[in-house]
């Protein structure tokens, strides 16, 4: 990345970071992973490759995170889904194995899988 001689450099780059984050949380899907120390603990690394394998393997653009300690440590790994307009689902206990039917079913079928969801969050209303 090329040095910032300016105040204008910055908020030039400032407003493109901005908008590329607007046009993800518009149109795109953010999946995120758990990777607290009870998450690591619980296979959360294994998950998160899993994850980026099948949707590498898919041709699937999707963001995806990490974050600290979710807070249900009985339930890691944790995997959040969020798509855009969408609620944000919270899976619990998934194990690589399940990551090709989570991706099948949520991602591109868009059906949740009720039987692994921990929580759910409604997006907020804009207006």
């Amino acid at each position: 990345m090329a040095k910032l001689k300016t105040l204008e450099d910055l908020k030039r780059i400032r407003e493109e970071a901005q908008q590329t984050l607007k046009i993800r949380l518009d149109t795109g899907t953010t999946i995120t992973v758990g990777m607290g120390t009870c998450g690591i603990a619980a296979g959360a690394r294994d998950t998160m490759r899993a994850i980026l394998d099948e949707l590498a393997g898919r041709d699937i653009d999707a963001h995806v995170a990490t974050v600290g300690c979710i807070g249900m440590c009985a339930r890691e790994p944790l995997v959040d889904i969020q798509q855009a307009n969408q609620p944000r689902v919270t899976y619990g206990n998934v194990l690589p194995a399940m990551v090709p039917r989570l991706i099948e079913e949520h991602l591109i079928k868009g059906a949740v899988i009720e039987e692994w969801v921990v929580g759910r969050i409604e997006p907020a209303v804009q207006g």
